[in-house]
């Protein structure tokens, strides 16, 4: 897999709003966001599309879950509630082949989440 932005943004090659960062993941605000709190969860490893995940991937995986709350949880929108989306590959409307984990929050969020027309 080649570099990424997301790979870029964790090597600190260049610069994000970072919310948050361990040794196994990085959280940082979209930069086009979609709500008025929308802020990426992304593993430091390099995992190309949700297809690619690996049972040894499940622990990292999960911990975006977890850093997804925590940050929600700091960021006061915990209570209110907040969405996690992880888009899979182009019909999913994966743009950046690293999965990450949108959480989007800070306003109602109706479903369905957009009005496609089903063929």
């Amino acid at each position: 897999m080649s570099d990424t932005i997301f790979t870029k943004i964790i090597n600190k090659e260049i610069p994000a709003d970072i919310l948050y960062e361990d040794e196994l993941a990085l959280a940082f605000k979209d930069i086009s966001p979609q709500a008025p709190v929308h802020f990426l969860v992304i593993p430091k490893k390099a995992i190309a599309t949700i297809n690619d995940i690996t049972e040894e991937d499940c622990g990292v995986v999960g911990h975006l879950s977890f850093v997804a709350a925590k940050v929600a949880k700091e960021l006061g929108v915990a209570e209110e509630g907040y969405r996690t989306v992880m888009n899979c590959n182009e019909f999913g409307g994966q743009t950046v082949y690293h999965i990450h984990l949108h959480v989007l929050a800070g306003k109602p969020l109706g479903w369905p989440p957009f009005s496609a027309k089903l063929k």
